[in-house]
């Protein structure tokens, strides 16, 4: 068991270390603060936004109902950031595997003595990692945004609404994980981990027009059903287990195709 973890930690810090180094991986990290930041910004100071809408509404002496400002401006700025990680995550997974197949290094992989859902684990909780990483600008601004109100806005909500980004981060990056071990191209691979992610993310549509047993199955899997109940505070486990069931999906998946990898190698 020792000798497990010991190759995750390895593969964590290989595969960590490879994100802050890369000028790609900074430069993803580099626009996605900047467009968070001007998100941030027109939701809770611009011309429509919410301390606008607010005022607007203590000039006409509109009382009923109330406005928790705090609570709404978090919840559409998590439920924008949400939509913009659709296109930046791909990005982050996609040379998750494929730079190893491009380099031809796939195979030493394949046929090392390691386990292949360890060597995912690793590359996962690495990217995983870099993502969180890219997040904590993100509650800095909401720290200070908050420090101003009153009463006191409970911080168990931004909590809350982070961990539910983090574990839809986990999710799209565990899928683009297993379809970037598909192929050596890693622009098809960020392609077809967005094309995925966006069926999975609008599924409740799909879902809504289906009807009867199938649509009431497809909407089991709506990520963006699941993600919108978190970041409301609404904490249910049925919406932890289908992104926890999502993470181990990607990671079997992605060691079932080095597996065959392997098996095809032999």
């Amino acid at each position: 068991m020792k000798t497990v973890v010991g190759n995750i930690i390895a593969i964590y810090r290989k595969e960590l270390q490879g994100y802050f180094a890369s000028p790609l991986a900074l430069a993803i990290a580099a626009v996605f603060w900047l467009v968070s930041g001007f998100f941030f910004v027109v939701i809770l100071l611009g011309q429509d936004g919410i301390i606008a809408q607010v005022a607007t509404r203590d000039s006409m002496g509109i009382t009923d109902p109330p406005i928790d400002a705090p609570y709404e401006f978090l919840q559409f700025f998590l439920s924008v950031m949400g939509s913009f990680s659709l296109f930046v995550l791909p990005m982050l997974s996609m040379g998750l595997y494929a730079e190893e197949r491009k380099r031809g290094t796939l195979e030493l992989l394949a046929t090392s003595p390691l386990y292949n859902w360890t060597v995912a684990t690793g590359k996962l909780l690495g990217v995983l990692t870099f993502f969180v990483a890219m997040l904590m600008p993100l509650l800095l601004y909401e720290a200070i945004a908050f420090a101003g109100t009153n009463p006191p806005f409970p911080a168990a909500i931004p909590l809350v609404g982070h961990a539910a980004l983090i574990l839809l981060g986990a999710s799209i990056l565990s899928l683009g994980m297993f379809v970037s071990s598909l192929t050596e191209s890693t622009l098809l691979a960020a392609i077809l981990t967005f094309a995925l992610v966006l069926f999975l993310w609008v599924i409740d549509s799909v879902a809504q027009n289906a009807g009867g047993a199938l649509g009431a199955t497809l909407e089991h899997l709506s990520l963006l059903d699941r993600y919108s109940n978190l970041i409301r505070g609404v904490v249910d486990t049925s919406s932890i287990i289908l992104f926890l069931s999502y993470i181990v999906l990607g990671i079997f998946l992605t060691a079932q195709s080095i597996e065959a990898l392997r098996f095809g190698r032999s």
